[in-house]
Order: C-alpha cells, then structure tokens, then sequence
C-alpha cells in the first residue's frame, strides 16, 4: 500500500505535467535537431542585389519633378523623355511626389557608376521602382505581407496606450481593443491594476517592420475585477458580418454605442437643473451630452439608421439627427463639417462628420442628444437593447471555435511584456498553410 503522502507527491506531479501539456509546454525532451548545410543568400534592397548596386538615399525637396531630379543624376533630356514615354500607360505614375518623402538611386559599381534604378518609397508596405537604362520600364510593387498569431499581455498603471507602449505592443491594439470592448468598458475610466490578455493577428513587411493589427482573435480584459472574455465570430456567413460573443455566447455589441467618439471623453452631463454663469446664473437644462475631442476627430453614428437631418443652424451650427427606428432617434451638434445627406442609410460605427466648434459653442466638442418615444432623455439612464444574439444553430459552431482560443487565453501569464509568437502560427508554416498576401 502507498503512503499517503507519497501518493499525494505523484497526484501533484501529475496535474502539474497535465498542465504543462494544456499550455503547450511538453515534458518531453526535445530531441538535437539535424544540421543543414548553411546557405548563403545575398543582401538586396527593392529586390535589387545590392552587390553589384551602390545606393544614395534621399528625400523630395521642395520644387522637385521627377524630370529635374533625373537630370541632376546627369541623364540629359532626350532620355529622360524616353524614361517618361515608356511609362505612359502603365500603373507607374511621377506626377505627385510627396515633400519629404524619400527615394533611392541605385548606381552600378563599374567604372561608369551610372544610375540604373530610381526607386520612390513614400510608405512602408509599397514602392515604384523605375528602371533608368536600356530596356526602360517602370513598376508599382507592393511588398509581401507576412500575418503573424501572436499573443500579449499587460498590466494597466497608468493609460492603456502607455502600458502597449511600454510592453512593445503596437499601439493599434488601443483602438482595436476599444472597439470590440466599446460597449462593455470606458477606456477613459480604467483603473490601476485593471489587466489584459490578447491573441491577435499582426502585419509584417521585411519580416520585422509592423503594418498594423490585422484582427483580434480572441481578448480577455479584467477591469474592477470583472473579467471579460471576447471571442471573434462571424454572426451572419451570408452578409459577412463579424461580432465579438463572450465564453457564454452573448454579444458584446448592444444596439447602441457608449458614445459617438472612439475614445468618449464627457465634458458635460445630461442635466435638467444645470446653471450657467453666462446667463446670470440662470437655469438653463443641458438636454444632451458633451463628449470633448479636438478638431477633426471622426462623429461616429452610435447605431444604424436613417439620415432626416443634416444641416446647420445658429445653434446647432452643423447637425445630423438619425432615425434609428420608431422608438430611438440621436442627434450630433456643432460638428466641422457634415458627411451624411438626408435619406442615406447609416450602420453603426460609420463616420457622419467631423468634431468642430460651429453655433454656440466655447470649445470643440460633439454634443449628442438622445430621443426615446419622442422624448429627449439621458442615454447613459436607458436600458438600451442588445444587439442580435447569435442564432442557435451557430452556437455550436461557435462553442467549438470558443474552447481553443479560451484554453489558450487562460494559459497566458500577465508577466509576459512583449508579443509572443503563437505555436499555431508556427505549426502552420510546417503544414504549408498561407500565412502571407501579396
């Protein structure tokens, strides 16, 4: 008979293998890997082999064509006009070059050191390429983009920004993050020691320079303590619609937005006693609500409907009301400028104008008004409806999707500070799945 303490020890070491097994982490020794003779690739630069190139990098200045700079490279007239006439009809396009922008010239290394290639690269992801001698052609090239499963975690101090920032999380993750939680937290109200967990998609160029989040796959955000998972599903296969559910299938989406802005500030309240100091102390009710923003930023319908309002007034300055349906109706003031027309139809999350400080107003600021059954109230004191809840025949489907990405959330420590490379994303490379777009 085993005593019991010993048979405590093993039941231990058990459940701590069978742990280890579940995070992905094997007890099993990993076995010396075969080496492969070394292959030597050489450097190149826009695909151009930088062995036989040497390259001048500079910037467009100001009054720069690309006529003139051609003949500052010593390329006389005649050729350039060859160069431009070959480019006639094709997708290269020299007209617009952008101040500040940079741009290549390849030379070749013989005694001549003519220059071959001009190469303008004003972004990251794409750059035209043009070859200067002989057989003259110019081409438009995007870059190969490589999507990346990784997975990150933080511990809020201060802002979630700053915590991203500090933990080399690319700062899209900020407004990715708010807007799958946009109904569930106020980012502008998050406390010290509020913590997340992600498993996302990012974008890659030259393997290690970041285009952006992709999507988020699954989330995981305790905020005072409460913990929200978030999951990506595709809620209607027919019309393509993604939504966010929580481990029990709910949708995190409801019928309306918090706010109108991606990132609600409230300056202030819905108030029916509020005095103003301007007008003698007097009573003046504030039917709406005012959420702060500095000029320019983006109005946001806060649910889907109908444009029967885009206008302006000495008041209003330029407004939009939207009938979303016969019971609810928002309305947004003081905008900069208007992008919606009467009788267009809006979903949620579209931009309907820009934040301005048009009519009365003392500073740039969106107010948001808010009618229920004909009557303006306070949004933020509605029992506002969900959103369409997933169908029961998805939900299995979704369950099945869920399980994985939860079991892997829950295996992510918040000690971690940097994005890791997800094991699945590295399994697909050795089955051959597509793991990059051209």
């Amino acid at each position: 008979m085993i005593p019991k303490s010993t048979f405590v020890k093993q039941t231990i070491f058990l459940l701590s293998l069978l742990l280890l097994w579940r995070c992905g982490d094997s007890p099993v020794s990993e076995q010396m890997e075969e080496k492969t003779p070394e292959v030597v690739i050489p450097e190149t630069k826009f695909g151009l082999d930088l062995d036989r190139f040497s390259i001048v990098e500079r910037k467009i200045k100001s009054g720069d064509t690309f006529g003139k700079i051609l003949e500052g490279l010593n390329i006389d007239y005649p050729q350039v006009y060859n160069i431009l006439e070959a480019l006639k009809g094709t997708e290269v396009s020299v007209r617009k070059l952008t101040l500040g922008k940079p741009y290549s010239v390849f030379y070749t290394k013989d005694s001549l050191q003519r220059p071959e290639y001009f190469v303008y690269h004003p972004s990251i992801a794409s750059y035209t390429l043009i070859h200067l001698q002989d057989s003259l052609y110019g081409a438009k090239i995007s870059k190969p983009v490589q999507i990346r499963e990784l997975s990150a975690s933080g511990v809020i101090e201060s802002s979630l920004y700053e915590t991203l920032q500090n933990s080399n999380i690319n700062e899209d993750m900020t407004y990715s993050l708010s807007e799958i939680y946009a109904w569930t937290i106020d980012f502008f109200r998050l406390q010290k020691g509020d913590r997340f967990k992600v498993i996302y998609t990012e974008k890659f160029v030259d393997d290690s320079i970041s285009i952006g989040i992709d999507r988020i796959k699954a989330a995981y955000f305790e905020h005072k303590g409460e913990p929200l998972y978030a999951f990506e599903f595709e809620s209607d296969p027919e019309k393509g619609i993604i939504d966010y559910f929580d481990q029990n299938a709910k949708n995190l989406r409801r019928a309306f937005l918090q706010g109108p802005l991606k990132f609600n500030r409230i300056s202030s309240r819905y108030n029916l006693k509020r005095r103003i100091a301007y007008y003698g102390n007097r009573i003046r009710p504030h039917k709406g609500t005012d959420f702060a923003a500095s000029v320019g930023t983006p109005i946001l319908a806060t649910a889907s409907g109908n444009v029967v309002k885009s206008a302006y007034t000495k008041g209003n300055g330029n407004y939009v009301t939207i009938k979303h349906n016969n019971t609810y109706s928002t309305q947004y003031l003081h905008m900069k400028k208007r992008k919606v027309r009467v009788g267009e139809y809006v979903k949620q999350g579209d931009v309907i104008g820009w934040v301005g400080m048009t009519g009365n107003t003392s500073g740039p600021h969106v107010c948001y008004r808010f009618w229920k059954n004909g009557q303006q109230v306070d949004p933020f004191k509605q029992k506002l409806p969900d959103a369409k809840p997933i169908s029961s025949e998805l939900k299995s489907k979704f369950a099945v999707k869920m399980e994985p990405y939860k079991e892997q959330l829950d295996c992510i420590g918040f000690e971690e500070s940097t994005p890791v490379q997800m094991a699945d994303f590295q399994q697909n490379n050795k089955n051959g799945k597509n793991t990059s777009q051209s």
